[in-house]
């Protein structure tokens, strides 16, 4: 499928470090099945017939991360324009197909599945449906469909002004992340952390040490649970592993199971700290503000909006759109209650580091960049 790499009208998310936070955390699903379409007072005509779906992963809506977010597109496109939803979420990968089926029935105007896990069934899905439009959180369709598009972000950029920030606060010179899966939209993440710390040791002349991952083995630690990204419990025994090594800056990209390094940081009595992925942690989880130095968003909520938009409007295309710095789709969030805690040099830094890599004269590679 053709990428485009698109500016999305993102006027909220300002670039790096005076970012507010892009993605507000959303309401939530309490069941796995299929909630009532919501309509807001408002709508009228053809938006009162208009039906926005979402199908989520088995992370759930209440992940505090990408399903979560995501849906929060959803509801700010009922806000705005008036229109119904509906949104079913999945326990286990075996829902998938099911469940995008069951919004098909429900006839959906667009059916949005969230993450790289779902693509199999969206593919499908809109194979054999050529009249409903599609989208995809985090991934493409497995091949080019004029009714299917993909919201992608290149998290990498931002991962590596995340590095970049880890090794410059790191006390003990050793940082780590561990991933959920090893699906791209995760290493993506992993990839650019690891890049830019490598770009700090060779700017400073220092050796911090990632744990977790090796970017040319494209290899290193995963959640170990059957449910590697809700799984709490497991995603905190991976933080503490990491701890027990040396670790004092955590980056985990597992969704709501990365709410273990939140906890393991927190019990370390300020000698840890974690940076979150997905949507601003500060904002997210709130109660783990102060172990969260930053953390890496991708606006996924205002991407699922624009798409909605777009179809609600006959403007939908099938185009890729793919979240950037340069484009503010994806970069990092304020400091928050670390802001006095990051000097003005390091502030400078990263500000030049971002232009950089907008401009090209920094790379901030990645196996799995779109």
């Amino acid at each position: 499928m053709k990428k485009t790499i698109l500016a999305l009208p993102i006027a909220a998310c300002a670039l790096a470090l005076s970012l507010s936070g892009c993605a507000k955390a959303p309401g939530t699903a309490s069941t796995s099945t299929t909630n009532p379409a919501s309509t807001s007072t408002s709508a009228t005509g053809s938006a009162s017939n208009f039906l926005a779906c979402m199908v989520s992963d088995q992370g759930g809506f209440d992940d505090k991360s990408f399903n979560q977010t995501s849906y929060a597109g959803v509801t700010n496109a009922v806000k705005k324009l008036g229109i119904k939803e509906q949104h079913v979420q999945s326990v286990t990968a075996d829902d998938y197909a099911k469940n995008v089926q069951s919004m098909i029935s429900a006839k959906c105007d667009i059916i949005i599945g969230v993450g790289f896990a779902l693509a199999d069934a969206v593919t499908a899905a809109a194979k054999a449906n050529p009249t409903v439009k599609f989208a995809l959180v985090d991934s493409a369709t497995n091949e080019p469909l004029p009714n299917a598009k993909g919201l992608l972000f290149n998290t990498n950029e931002a991962g590596f002004l995340a590095g970049y920030l880890a090794a410059s606060i790191s006390q003990s010179g050793k940082v780590a992340t561990y991933g959920g899966q090893p699906y791209p939209s995760v290493t993506i993440f992993m990839d650019g952390y690891v890049e830019g710390v490598k770009y700090f040791n060779d700017k400073k002349g220092k050796s911090v040490q990632v744990i977790g991952w090796d970017v040319d083995k494209q290899d290193g630690m995963m959640v170990q649970s059957q449910s590697p990204f809700t799984d709490v419990a497991a995603g905190k025994t991976a933080a503490d592993n990491q701890v027990s090594q040396g670790a004092d800056v955590l980056f985990p990209v597992a969704g709501n199971a990365g709410t273990g390094a939140l906890q393991a940081a927190q019990a370390s009595n300020g000698k840890v700290s974690a940076i979150w992925v997905d949507t601003d942690g500060c904002i997210s989880a709130s109660q783990y503000c102060s172990v969260i130095p930053t953390s890496v968003y991708k606006g996924m909520d205002v991407a699922v909006e624009q798409v909605i938009t777009d179809t609600f409007n006959g403007k939908f295309n099938a185009d890729d759109y793919v979240g950037t710095l340069a484009n503010k789709g994806v970069g990092i969030a304020p400091f928050h209650d670390w802001d006095s805690k990051i000097s003005a040099d390091l502030k400078a830094e990263l500000t030049a580091i971002q232009k950089g890599i907008i401009d090209g004269t920094i790379k901030a590679p990645s196996k799995s960049a779109n």
